[in-house]
């Protein structure tokens, strides 16, 4: 699966629409210095998980649970208990400056293209 598909399968889990934002990591790490080495590494690319490297090393290997079920599973324990359903404000209020700053440099970013700068 793609991140977008992971994030997806994650958000219908919990029972929300998911809006997905694609910002390059070098943007995410000059306006977050402290988000580089999480970002700059394996996830700065597209990747696809796929279990075939453990299938070669154990053919009899299956998967029992789709990842679908597995993060609906995952979302019913954390609502479960409210203990589990610690938030973050302050990173959320960071990530959403991150995207409104994003969002403001792509329209300052179309209308300087739209004049021919």
């Amino acid at each position: 699966m793609t991140w977008d598909e992971i994030y997806r399968q994650t958000a219908a889990a919990a029972g929300v629409e998911v809006r997905i934002v694609h910002i390059a990591s070098d943007f995410v790490a000059a306006c977050m210095p402290d988000m580089t080495g999480t970002l700059l590494g394996d996830k700065s690319l597209s990747a696809v998980f796929d279990n075939s490297k453990i299938k070669r090393l154990a053919p009899d290997f299956a998967t029992r649970t789709p990842y679908a079920e597995g993060i609906r599973r995952t979302v019913a324990w954390f609502d479960a208990d409210p203990a589990r359903q610690l938030v973050d404000a302050e990173m959320d209020a960071r990530w959403d400056r991150l995207i409104a700053a994003y969002g403001q440099g792509l329209a300052k970013a179309v209308e300087a293209f739209s004049k021919g700068a």
